[in-house]
């Protein structure tokens, strides 16, 4: 049952994924062809809890994906017991969470 868990909440946030990426390279590109700097991009997403609601929810899909194709991964070519790889995938959704709202506060809040 559980990995019936583990690949419903991998597709899940692959969607999610799918539809942050694509808002995130049209916004990008958008800014950029507009001729907007780095500086100026963030001056425009400063304060923005639009901007900080979006790519948190966009953090938050990838802490979820990220770390279940991990464990995967290393189970299966590494042959390490589930029990570790779940350790693993655990500490690596932990971390991505943390430095990816990291990233989105420095990135909303003046």
């Amino acid at each position: 049952m559980t990995q019936a868990r583990l690949w419903y909440w991998q597709r899940m946030s692959a969607m999610l994924l799918g539809v942050c990426v694509l808002v995130h390279l049209v916004v990008m590109v958008y800014a950029v062809r507009g001729g907007l700097s780095a500086a100026e991009i963030l001056e425009r997403t400063r304060g923005s809890w639009a901007y900080g609601a979006f790519y948190g929810l966009f953090v938050l899909a990838c802490a979820v994906h990220v770390p279940i194709g991990v464990a995967n991964i290393v189970r299966e070519w590494w042959g390490w017991r589930a029990a570790t790889s779940a350790i693993l995938a655990s500490l690596l959704g932990i971390g991505l969470t943390v430095l990816g709202m990291r990233a989105v506060y420095g990135v909303i809040v003046p």
